[in-house]
């Protein structure tokens, strides 16, 4: 497979969300106080998971990973998630104001990863016939 700067910028970012859930995580467990359990949670889904499989999709299926709506689903999930993400630290903290912000971001970061879901339903039968062929 060639070198995908799409799938190493997702990889990469996938790993800094990594290194934070498990800070967040070891910082609740050593206080005993996991009231942002949800952050954490979301933190390991959305960063850590979700783009690491993005990043693995892209790397395998490179067409996923190319193109306006590969780079708007992009550009989408990497500023919804940590707009969401503030904005959830910010309700679990009891600031109700953050609310429409964190319903805002859900959505651009939901919008996300439908768009990734049609990328890989349109897509990667065409990488597939492509390798075939070749």
């Amino acid at each position: 497979m060639t070198d995908n700067p799409c799938a190493r910028a997702w990889l990469r970012l996938a790993a800094i969300y990594f290194a934070a859930g498990v800070i967040l995580g070891v910082v609740m467990g050593a206080s005993g106080d996991h009231s942002l359990f949800p952050l954490h949670a979301h933190i390991n889904l959305l960063g850590w998971v979700s783009m690491a499989l993005f990043g693995l999709t892209a790397k395998a299926y490179p067409s996923v990973a190319t193109g306006r709506a590969a780079g708007a689903q992009f550009w989408m999930h990497n500023v919804g998630v940590p707009v969401m993400l503030g904005a959830l630290l910010l309700k679990l903290w009891g600031i109700k104001a953050a609310e429409p912000v964190l319903g805002a971001a859900s959505i651009v970061v939901g919008l996300s990863v439908l768009l990734f879901a049609w990328l890989v339903i349109t897509r990667i039968g065409t990488d597939s016939r492509a390798a075939r062929s070749a």
